[in-house]
C-alpha cells in the first residue's frame, strides 16, 4: 500500500503555478483522481482538491460537499477535468474559508453565489453544471488553485485572515 500523498503548503512556490489542461483520458487520470481523494479524505474537513496541492501541473479537482459539516445541496462527488467557470451571478456572499496548503487559518472571502461549470469527466465526456451555495463557493475555491491563486489572495482584510483553534 502506497503512502498517503504529501499536500503541499504555502510558501511552496508550485501552488503558484498555472495548471496546464489535461488532454489524455487514460487510467494515469483516474490514478491520479484517486490520489486527489485520498489527500482529501485524510486532510481536516476537506471539501475539495487540486491537482497542484499535490504537486501535479494538472487542472484536475475534485469536490464532495456531502462532507461539509453542514447539509447543503450539492451534486455529490465530483471528478473535474479542465473545469471553467463559464458565468457567475451577480450576487455575492462573504464566506469563511480554510484551505489544505494553508493549515491552521482561516479568512473571510466574497464569492458569486452561484455559478455555471464545463467541465470533462474521467473518460472524456463534456459537461455544464450549476452550482449555487457552499458548492459554489467550493468550486471557485479550487478553480483558483487552478489558476495559482490561494484563498488569501482574496481576502477581504489581512485583519480577516485569522488562526484557527484546535
Amino acid at each position: 500500500m502506497s503512502a498517503e500523498p504529501a499536500i503541499l503548503t504555502v510558501p511552496d512556490a508550485r501552488l503558484r503555478r498555472v495548471a496546464r489542461p489535461v488532454a489524455d483520458f487514460d487510467d494515469s487520470l483516474r490514478e491520479r483522481f484517486r490520489e486527489l481523494e485520498a489527500a482529501m479524505e485524510a486532510g481536516p474537513g476537506g471539501v475539495g482538491i487540486a491537482a497542484p496541492q499535490l504537486g501535479m501541473n494538472d487542472r484536475l479537482v475534485v469536490v464532495d460537499c456531502t462532507r461539509a459539516r453542514r447539509p447543503c445541496r450539492n451534486h455529490g462527488r465530483l471528478w473535474l477535468v479542465n473545469p471553467e467557470i463559464v458565468w457567475h451571478s451577480g450576487e455575492r456572499a462573504l464566506g469563511r474559508e480554510g484551505c489544505l496548503s494553508v493549515p491552521d487559518w482561516v479568512g473571510m472571502v466574497w464569492r458569486s453565489r452561484r455559478v455555471r461549470l464545463r467541465y470533462h469527466d474521467a473518460d472524456g465526456q463534456a459537461h455544464e453544471l450549476e452550482a449555487s451555495g457552499f458548492e459554489a463557493r467550493v468550486i471557485q475555491h479550487e478553480v483558483d488553485h487552478l489558476d495559482g491563486i490561494l484563498f488569501t489572495d482574496r481576502v477581504v482584510s489581512t485583519h480577516d485572515l485569522v488562526r484557527r483553534m484546535g
